[in-house]
């Protein structure tokens, strides 16, 4: 996996995101988000605080968004909470992106079941794009990251691009959602195999069989 470092703290950074504030709409998301946590435990908000403060910031940007230092104090002051504690968070979950990022953001499980089934191949397609691990391409379109496991091992290789899965990927298939993307298209998200509606076994399934179209009842059958 790529190392992660914070963005530094510099004059141009609070130039662009020191007066960091909520949207009007984002404003009520936040009051509303607080508001589920019982009294004396609006901290625990931090988490939620931070992806709509991610998103805020992808907004602005074009990309799938990221936390700069300023917004990770405006979240600390909003919940009155020591901004060492905010920062604790967004650099332990690989979820908050803590340096700027590309319009889509590339994460290719390389773990053992996707390693069996290809992944080197998916990793080989993106960086002929230019991606490498840790870095945004030049255009700002792609950044790439290698992560672990995000619980796809039935349908690998799989990888998440922003907020979607793509699941049962070969090069050429991985080639197809990418341009897609490029060209400002939605690809399907899921398993990109055809036939497959989500991980049932690829041409149907081999037991209870009768289950598939109504609950049939196999205890007299046992």
């Amino acid at each position: 996996m790529a190392d992660r470092y914070i963005e530094p703290d510099t004059p141009e950074l609070r130039a662009r995101w020191g007066n960091f504030a909520w949207t009007e709409a984002n404003a009520a998301k936040a009051k509303e988000i607080v508001a589920r946590y019982p009294e004396g435990r609006q901290r625990s908000a931090v988490m939620p605080l931070l992806d709509l403060a991610q998103r805020q910031v992808g907004a602005e940007e074009n990309t799938q968004g990221w936390l700069p230092i300023p917004v990770m104090e405006y979240v600390a002051a909003y919940l009155d909470m020591p901004i060492i504690r905010v920062v604790e968070v967004a650099t332990f979950y690989t979820m908050y992106n803590i340096a700027p990022i590309g319009r889509f953001h590339v994460q290719v499980c390389g773990t053992t079941p996707c390693m069996l089934r290809g992944s080197d191949d998916i990793i080989a397609a993106c960086k002929k794009r230019g991606m490498k691990p840790g870095h945004t391409t030049e255009d700002g379109m792609w950044s790439f990251t290698e992560v672990e496991c995000m619980g796809n091992c039935a349908s690998a290789p799989m990888v998440q691009i922003n907020d979607d899965n793509y699941e049962d990927l070969t090069a050429e298939r991985m080639d197809a959602v990418l341009d897609a993307l490029a060209k400002g298209e939605t690809p399907k998200a899921g398993t990109q195999e055809p036939g497959r509606h989500t991980v049932e076994p690829s041409g149907g399934p081999t037991t209870l069989k009768e289950m598939v179209s109504e609950n049939h009842d196999y205890r007299g059958e046992w």
